[in-house]
């Protein structure tokens, strides 16, 4: 949620926000609406006192002036009635239309008003040239016996799939790799130093959070739309989450930190789940887009000062987590189309998917500012006493499920098997190949 006190100072701002995001909204109406609103309550309140005033002053008189009175205040009441109701309505679409005005973009980033306007930052890594037909993780994924959507299918319904065998240990496997990482200051400050940041390299804390949230918390967290996209509980007022950080980010809601505890950092990992409704027919092969999925999520709060440097060094680390895998990928700058409403900044990673012939998205990196915190009410105190809004980023460490669609595509091998990257070989009791047994399913262990 944006500061009203700053929008009633700079409408222009918010306008072209609005505009930048896409937004259809009047800010000029939205501050009508927002004088009528405050012209209504102040008129209300009054109201209320003369009323309260008088009430006490009606049991003294008599006669004439006790009923002139009590006829005044007959109709006092009649009208403080209407108000009120014409006050309560202008709350509602007030309240309505200040959670639709965006959080403005920073300034470099580009404005755009589809997903074709992102821009490509950088590229690292160069896509393999193989000298044999390039199977999809599906192929692979079914001749290996790792993967089987079939049988979930039967059992859950399309765009659900069983993990089995070496498919789970890898997945584990990633897991480890990414919470050892997060917690080796030593990595941390490298990443930092050759990103050119000065910034606190205090580690990650690993978080296991429910995958089950109270619905108006969802919507406190600005992510309970596109609602046709979560999965409700009606009856219990809840939702299930659509990813980590959606159960991560209200940890501090209607708290207030020390500064000195600042930044605080959290590696959270969960199952999430996602309708998908609206796309049907893409991407409906395999584990690409399914509706329930495993994710490793970084979610940090930070003073105002550091927040956007912050998100500088997560990227950086994704980066560096990707690296470490030696998969090609390019990095994006998000246009203010595809940041999303509650996003000040977004980057998204893409991994160079073989079968395709083109990189997908695997990472995402926003960055909050307080927008999410406003809402939430998390604060921090300055060592003068001084209360603030803390500022928040959110970014996938690993999306488990399109990390193992481009391992296993990017490591294939012409004889089906699937070579193990070597840094997460140690997770795996030294397993250098996942490869199809001679009685059927994977053979371990090779």
């Amino acid at each position: 949620m944006i500061d009203i006190a700053h929008l009633r100072e700079d409408p222009a701002f918010y306008q072209k926000a609005c505009d930048a995001k896409s937004i259809k909204l009047s800010v000029q109406d939205f501050l009508s609406l927002d004088q009528k609103r405050r012209e209504l309550l102040t008129s209300v309140e009054n109201m209320r006192a003369e009323r309260n005033s008088v009430s006490k002053k009606v049991p003294t008189m008599k006669g004439e002036e006790k009923a002139a009175m009590i006829a005044a205040m007959k109709e006092l009441g009649d009208k403080l009635k209407t108000q009120e109701k014409e006050l309560e309505e202008a709350e509602a679409k007030w309240h309505t239309d200040l959670l639709r005005i965006p959080n403005p973009p920073l300034p470099h980033v580009p404005v755009g008003h589809s997903e074709e306007e992102n821009v490509v930052a950088r590229t690292v890594g160069t896509p393999r040239t193989f000298d044999f037909p390039v199977k999809s993780h599906m192929e692979i994924g079914t001749a290996l016996d790792v993967i089987d959507v079939e049988q979930a299918a039967e059992v859950s319904g399309s765009r659900f799939a069983y993990l089995k065998g070496d498919a789970v240990r890898l997945q584990m496997a990633i897991i480890q790799f990414t919470f050892a990482t997060l917690a080796d200051e030593k990595i941390l400050k490298d990443v930092a130093a050759k990103a050119k940041l000065s910034i606190s390299t205090k580690p990650f804390v690993p978080l296991l959070p429910p995958v089950i949230m109270r619905r108006d918390v969802m919507d406190r967290m600005d992510r309970l739309q596109p609602e046709e996209q979560r999965y409700l509980l009606p009856e219990d007022g809840q939702v299930l989450v659509g990813s980590a950080e959606h159960t991560m980010g209200p940890y501090y809601m209607e708290k207030t930190l020390e500064e000195k505890q600042l930044p605080i950092r959290y590696i959270g990992y969960s199952t999430a789940f996602r309708r998908e409704a609206g796309t049907y027919g893409k991407d409906m092969g395999g584990i690409l887009r399914v509706h329930q999925f495993d994710k490793l999520e970084i979610e940090s709060f930070t003073t105002a000062e550091n927040g956007e440097d912050e998100q500088k060094f997560i990227v950086a680390l994704q980066e560096y987590l990707v690296q470490q895998l030696n998969i090609p990928y390019r990095l994006l700058q998000k246009c203010t189309f595809d940041i999303g409403k509650p996003n000040a900044n977004g980057l998204d990673i893409e991994c160079w998917i073989p079968s395709q012939n083109t990189y997908r998205e695997t990472h995402t990196s926003d960055y909050m500012t307080d927008y999410q915190a406003r809402r939430l009410k998390t604060h921090y105190q300055t060592a003068d006493g001084t209360r603030k809004l803390v500022h928040m980023n959110d970014a996938t460490a690993f999306a488990i499920g399109r990390t193992l669609i481009a391992i296993l595509e990017n490591y294939q091998n012409a004889d089906g098997s699937v070579t193990i990257p070597e840094v997460l070989r140690m997770y795996m009791g030294g397993q250098k190949i996942i490869a199809k047994r001679k009685g059927g399913g994977e053979e371990e262990g090779k």
